[in-house]
């Protein structure tokens, strides 16, 4: 019989008897601290002082995570005080809730309504630690902080923890289907169980809600974008009410997507037109009914005219025209209109990139104060690597938040190993003007470039009925630093990962290195084996699951990776330079420049800008043929590190998540080699040129490659 923990194919099995970490709890694990450092934090957290009035669910959540986490790692609960009797006291409250904190005069001005600070104070001659927000939703952030903090080993009697989000809005977007099944999903189906709402709700929705909180994500759009118009119909309203008081102690607000066409598929009316008086009243009479429902609902997120979605484009209105009769709809309300930026028509553009620029710039200040244009990071599609969207920095008086995709659509689904915190950090890092006076992608999405009112990060959620959350583990580290990130841009990847695996795996030095350094690489090692140097588009149609670097023949050819590639005899890459496409304009004008040189563009988006010969001499002196294969060489051999990285912490991480990462990077290993040899062919195959000194060749034909099928694949739509 095989060993019990090995990764060597079908036999390999999991330990049958005893605990197994099977990741339900994510990074609030909350296991016995070591025995010296739980012995101190008992000594500092004895007991712990609410306010003495009847609990508001918040605040009872606030509690009850206290309690949940302080007893997991000290071994039980502290006891609950009406007031501070003696050092060692955790005090809990706002100024409005609890007088005591009003009088220790701490600096909450700055930190909004979710802001928190946790800090020593001395009351009544004790020594205390408190945890004090303006607002009780702050008191619960703040409880999940210090909770943090002490399963890293990061509390002690001097502990200070100040800090407030930075963005207003932080969703998830779901993409899930009323028939629980999710589109680009891994990790099973949806957790929103439509089909027993309301009478039933599945208790793994509260720990769905505790998680987000425990990152400060505050809204959840619980529907796919590519909506169905029931999804606004009083059934499902009454389902989506259900959810909604689900979460509400966590702070989490329920938002919809809304199919635009609506009012027509209801059978009420025989337009959808934003500019018809009786449209207008029903969409005003739909969110009457939805806030007599939903009292905190947070809005509606909308795709519109784009891959086939109804908008108003349809009835010869624009996007402003669209966006603004939902807005006047919500505002008396509060809510608010999330309208994609994502658009591209059904007609073949002379640079698909260069659409959602020249489609959104003219409405610049016609938008109204409760629209936010949710713009996706780059200008494709969550490519491996994309320039950052041209739209940041570019609309001054319009709301703009961010997309981001946690779901791995176009990097390997839930089996390869790709942290995206260092692509979230390479995004919101990226100068605009790129001559370092801070302008910085981050600065337009936290709203203080231009002092909007608004401010959006959402993210694409990776969440399913998988065990797991995400059907991976390191697949919860993206879900995590999405949180993180979403409540600070400016946050760094590096250390939101060593936060992750500290919570989550090890708290054991030399694993935390090993891991860490395996997650640092790993983006890179991604991008180096699917789309090198720029390339991009490159994975089979539908399921987009592998590569097919040779597809031309789709419906719309801006959805073949040879539209993109441009390869051809004489070379490689889409000239959006003036010579081209002229895309490279939509940028600011020093960033235009350095795009449009081959030899100043960084080297990670030279094929991106630039049509180059096969020939092109690189920096290092490299042909750029011999740069392209040495870049899918060096993916592969990534992949190779990692696992044999990862093999060196059998006796580190438990038996169950060590099995499952070992075969996932095995997948992984064949499918990096998958891509390195089918794009190596196919590009050989159009250039005639040997594979370079020090790589080997294809292990299989171009024609094997073409001929491969993945049927079935997870999240694709058909």
């Amino acid at each position: 019989m095989p060993d019990a923990t090995s990764c060597d194919g079908p036999g390999s099995e999991i330990p049958a008897t005893g605990f197994v970490e099977d990741g339900y709890e994510l990074w609030l694990r909350y296991r016995p601290l070591e025995p010296r450092y739980r012995a101190y934090c008992s000594l500092l957290l004895k007991y712990v002082v609410l306010p003495t009035v009847m609990l508001s669910p918040i605040l009872a959540a606030a509690r009850d995570e206290i309690n949940r986490g302080v007893g997991g790692m000290l071994g039980c609960a502290p006891s609950s005080e009406s007031a501070v009797s003696a050092d060692g006291g955790l005090l809990v409250g706002s100024p409005t809730t609890l007088p005591l904190v009003a009088s220790l005069d701490l600096p909450l001005d700055g930190l909004g309504r979710e802001g928190y600070i946790i800090c020593p104070v001395i009351v009544n001659g004790f020594a205390t630690t408190v945890i004090a927000a303006n607002e009780e939703i702050g008191l619960l952030y703040g409880a999940f902080a210090l909770l943090r903090a002490i399963q890293m080993g990061r509390f002690d009697a001097d502990t200070k923890i100040e800090s407030a989000p930075k963005s207003r809005l932080r969703l998830l977007n779901h993409w899930d289907n009323l028939d629980g099944w999710v589109e680009r999903g891994y990790a099973g189906r949806s957790i929103f169980n439509w089909w027993e709402l309301p009478e039933y709700l599945d208790p793994r929705l509260v720990d769905y809600a505790r998680a987000n909180a425990s990152i400060g994500i505050n809204g959840a759009v619980v529907n796919n974008v590519n909506a169905s118009s029931e999804s606004l119909t009083d059934p499902f309203l009454e389902k989506a009410a259900a959810l909604a008081n689900r979460f509400r102690a966590y702070g989490l607000r329920v938002y919809l997507s809304a199919k635009f066409s609506s009012p027509m598929e209801s059978g009420e009316l025989a337009t959808a037109d934003p500019c018809d008086a009786a449209v207008k009243a029903w969409w005003k009479q739909t969110a009457d009914r939805i806030y007599k429902l939903i009292p905190d609902f947070g809005g509606f997120l909308v795709k519109a005219n784009s891959e086939g979605q109804p908008g108003p484009q349809d009835f010869h209105r624009t996007h402003a025209d669209g966006a603004n009769m939902l807005a006047d709809a919500l505002e008396p309300w509060g809510g608010v209109v999330i309208w994609r930026a994502f658009v591209y028509s059904d007609d073949v553009p002379d640079d698909r990139v260069g659409q959602c620029y020249s489609e959104m710039i003219p409405f610049d200040g016609l938008f109204r104060k409760n629209v936010i244009l949710q713009v996706k990071n780059g200008p494709l599609d969550f490519q491996p690597r994309e320039p950052i969207n041209p739209l940041f920095g570019a609309m001054p008086e319009t709301n703009v938040g961010i997309e981001l995709q946690i779901t791995k659509e176009y990097l390997g689904f839930e089996t390869h190993l790709v942290y995206l915190g260092n692509l979230w950090q390479e995004v919101f890092s990226t100068d605009l003007d790129a001559r370092g006076c801070g302008n910085i992608v981050a600065r337009v999405i936290d709203g203080s470039m231009f002092a909007s009112r608004l401010s959006l990060v959402a993210g694409v959620a990776n969440v399913g009925s998988a065990r797991n959350w995400c059907g991976s583990t390191f697949d919860q580290a993206n879900w995590y630093s999405f949180g993180r990130f979403a409540w600070n841009p400016d946050c760094d990847a590096d250390e939101v990962a060593l936060e992750w695996i500290m919570l989550t795996l090890t708290n054991d030095p030399n694993g935390m290195r090993t891991i860490a350094d395996i997650m640092k690489m790993s983006y890179e090692t991604a991008v180096n084996y699917m789309a090198p140097l720029g390339l991009t588009h490159q994975m089979g149609t539908g399921h987009h699951h592998g590569p097919a670097p040779w597809i031309e023949d789709t419906g719309r050819s801006h959805w073949n990776p040879t539209y993109y590639n441009c390869a051809d005899a004489k070379g490689i890459g889409f000239d959006r330079t003036d010579a081209g496409s002229g895309t490279v304009r939509q940028y600011s004008a020093k960033l235009a420049r350095l795009y449009s040189s081959p030899y100043d563009v960084p080297e990670n988006l030279l094929l991106w800008f630039h049509h180059l010969s096969w020939g092109f001499v690189m920096p290092n002196g490299k042909t750029l043929w011999e740069e392209i294969v040495y870049h899918y060489d060096r993916g592969l051999r990534g992949v190779e590190r990692n696992r044999a990285l990862w093999s060196t912490l059998r006796d580190t991480i438990d038996p169950a998540r060590f099995y499952e990462v070992s075969a996932f990077l095995q997948i992984q290993a064949r499918d990096a080699q998958m891509w390195r040899d089918a794009c190596v062919a196919y590009f050989q195959s159009i250039n005639g040129l040997e594979t370079p000194e020090g790589s080997l060749r294809p292990t299989q034909s171009l024609e094997f490659y073409k001929a491969l099928t993945f049927r079935h694949a997870p999240g694709s739509p058909g």
